[in-house]
């Protein structure tokens, strides 16, 4: 099952196409909705303080973008890619905390 700081290809739509996605969440429990959160990445970067660059053997050169987190259907993962290490799952909360303002 897809866990938090693992890599997916996720179908986001017509319009966002299929890229890889950072899970924020673990995959539902059975009583929960069948949703996890992601965080897109994209190779279109625009130098935005809230791009989070990570490279991965698995990823061409680009960011995860924290102004696009969003809920999709588990049914949209279609394939893991990798994860993150423990440092970058840290980066990657700190930069969010940040954000949100937590």
């Amino acid at each position: 099952m897809a866990k938090a700081g693992e890599v997916w290809m996720i179908d986001l739509g017509m319009i966002a196409k299929v890229r890889p996605c950072l899970l924020l969440t673990d995959y539902p429990a059975d009583d929960e909705l069948a949703l996890v959160t992601v965080l897109p990445h994209t190779t279109a970067l625009r130098g935005q303080r809230w791009e989070l660059a990570l490279p991965k053997s698995f990823l061409k050169p680009g960011a995860f973008h924290l102004q696009q987190v969003q809920s999709v259907s588990v049914s949209r993962l279609e394939r893991r890619l990798g994860a993150v290490t423990v440092e970058e799952w840290t980066a990657v909360q700190n930069r969010l905390a940040d954000f949100l303002g937590l």
